[in-house]
């Protein structure tokens, strides 16, 4: 069961790979692949690289329809899922221009791909703890993704089960209060962490950020989400979930 790590977007991205025996050849060429998709996305789409297409957009010294094609994909995602979460997600929100929010999910959304393309239908990556699993990990079993405990490092509050699909969790647990509401440009605070398992990690992730940032009002944001199941651990580390979440038992 081959496992990869690695550095990039200034993270560590996990590959777990499930194949009985694997092709070795076919799984490094794979990998690589990954690699190289990650490493363009970052070289385009990075805050932290001066050169960057978005951080030239950022300055004025670029245009979107002279940036990369994707740029312009992206930007049309980050306005879209503005609209959907009533302004609590936006990559504007700060006052500079940054869609690492939906950079991510979108990302690990090809990466995915590519990997399930090469023919490793039953796989997991895990980008700095947000989840895009396919297929199982064993027969008969579904992949079990840890909910990081806000307040115990390398604790867990709960673990979920997911066959195909993502998962995302927003919270205080690696970061802190990273995240800002939009409307008032304070940090989110009365909540510690919130969870998302959807279909696909682009609005999966942005959904757990956008809730997060909602605080008291999230729940029943997220109970009028369909196709989403949600796990909310408050500030008082009361918790809070969707009827359908997949803990594990």
């Amino acid at each position: 069961m081959p496992n990869r790590v690695l550095h990039v977007m200034g993270m560590a991205v996990s590959i777990d790979i499930r194949a009985d025996p694997p092709d070795l050849g076919t799984l490094e060429g794979a990998v690589a692949r990954v690699g190289e998709w990650l490493e363009w996305v970052d070289g385009v789409f990075s805050t932290y690289k001066d050169g960057s297409d978005v951080s030239r957009i950022d300055r004025g010294e670029l245009d979107v329809a002279g940036a990369a094609p994707e740029v312009a994909e992206v930007l049309a995602l980050g306005e879209r899922f503005r609209a959907a979460t009533a302004g609590y997600f936006d990559v504007r929100a700060a006052g500079r221009l940054d869609p690492s929010g939906v950079v991510k999910g979108w990302a690990v959304e090809r990466a995915s791909a590519l990997l399930a393309e090469a023919g490793f239908a039953d796989h997991a990556v895990n980008a700095g703890g947000d989840i895009r699993a396919r297929g199982r990990p064993e027969p008969g079993r579904r992949w079990r993704v840890g909910i990081a405990h806000p307040h115990v490092q390398g604790g867990l509050v709960a673990v979920a089960e997911v066959h195909e699909g993502a998962v995302a969790t927003s919270g205080t647990a690696e970061r802190g209060a990273h995240v800002v509401d939009p409307h008032t440009g304070r940090a989110a605070l009365e909540l510690a962490s919130v969870t998302v398992v959807g279909a696909e990690l682009v609005s999966t992730d942005v959904f757990a950020t956008a809730a997060l940032a909602m605080g008291a009002g999230a729940p029943a944001w997220l109970a009028g989400l369909e196709g989403y199941e949600a796990f909310v651990v408050g500030a008082d580390m009361g918790t809070w979930q969707t009827p359908g979440f997949p803990l594990a038992p």
